[in-house]
């Protein structure tokens, strides 16, 4: 009997992806990219309305994914908080503010009609980097549109039923009125200062502030004008060492590396997988940049040396929550309808 084909989704901010995983060979095939049908093409959009118009778009892309695929089920690795029944509580980068939540599995079955696994897209990332039941422990971060984590430990992915846990880019680390906005409508979130998104809005503040200094950086060269500036730009810059662009990107990074000492010394987790399209664009710079950050605060208890093995980049590809959702359902046995944890 041959191993079964699953179909595979990965909704971020930015792109919503669709895949088939081989759960026999481990492979993933005919990955398909679209831009997600939420916020950040629908800016000022009702929350209700960026909900109904992502679901349907997923909806329809699965369809027309499982129909290719011959699927026995789908796993959707959704960029938000998801509860054990597929619920999606909230998802600041898709919708923005809060909302009603949102019973995501509950409506593809209805409409697919096979079995589906939804997942909060981190819990589905660190999947693709649990080599076994001996993985030691470690913590998966994403810097991309947003910021997020989940940390694997024995076993697990360490959550309530209610999605809560692995929600760093809501830590509140700048609690002054004045803080940078995140979408979810807080301000002072270590997502809205040092994602991708966070850090490109203060490369732009920086430039009203100081048009001298930007007009001397690399940045001006690539776009002279700062209200034109993107991050790919800002990722080269950084990569050159650029002191303006490198100086903007260490601000956010002074934030996310007290976050990341935070949680070694509250549960002792030494590795952090980096990934997220603004972390990889920048590559082996950015984890440098992270590391001498960690090493200038300092994580009790441990050497420099120790310090200097804690940061890691993850694979340079934009499919791990297509590869860990798929390896996920393989893993539970999509032949019968799975209930999730989160």
């Amino acid at each position: 009997m041959s191993e079964p084909a699953f179909t595979v989704a990965d909704v971020g901010g930015t792109t919503l992806r669709t895949g088939r995983y081989d759960a026999g060979a481990g492979t993933l095939a005919d990955v398909r990219r679209t831009p997600t049908e939420g916020i950040a093409r629908h800016p000022g959009a009702p929350v209700p309305v960026l909900q109904r118009q992502v679901a349907d778009q997923l909806g329809r892309l699965a369809a027309e994914a499982v129909a290719r695929h011959g699927s026995r089920a789908l796993a959707v690795a959704f960029a938000g908080p998801v509860t054990a029944d597929g619920r999606v509580v909230t998802a600041p980068t898709i919708w923005g503010g809060r909302g009603a939540p949102l019973p995501l599995r509950h409506l593809l079955e209805e409409r697919l009609s096979v079995p589906v696994v939804v997942v909060n897209d981190l819990t589905a990332a660190v999947w693709r980097h649990v080599q076994g039941p001996d993985e030691p422990p470690f913590c998966l971060i994403t810097v991309s549109s947003g910021i997020g984590s989940k940390v694997y430990r024995a076993g697990e992915v360490l959550l309530d039923a209610e999605g809560h846990g692995g929600e760093l880019g809501h830590w509140r680390c700048d609690p002054s009125p004045q803080a940078a906005p995140c979408d979810c409508g807080g301000r002072g979130h270590l997502g809205g200062i040092a994602s991708g998104r966070g850090v490109l809005a203060a490369a732009r503040r920086a430039a009203a502030a100081d048009p001298g200094g930007y007009a001397r950086s690399a940045l001006a060269d690539l776009a002279p004008d700062p209200a034109h500036l993107d991050n790919p730009a800002l990722a080269a810059a950084i990569r050159a060492h650029d002191p303006f662009a490198t100086a903007v990107l260490r601000g956010g990074l002074t934030h996310l590396a007290s976050a990341v000492t935070s949680v070694f010394t509250s549960i002792g987790v030494r590795r952090y997988v980096l990934m997220g399209g603004f972390a990889l664009a920048i590559g082996p710079r950015y984890a440098e940049l992270l590391t001498e950050e960690l090493q200038r605060l300092g994580c009790f208890g441990l050497t420099p040396d120790e310090i200097r093995r804690m940061v890691v980049l993850g694979a340079p590809d934009d499919d791990h929550g297509l590869i860990g959702a798929g390896r996920l359902l393989a893993a539970r046995g999509a032949a019968r309808r799975v209930v999730t944890t989160v």
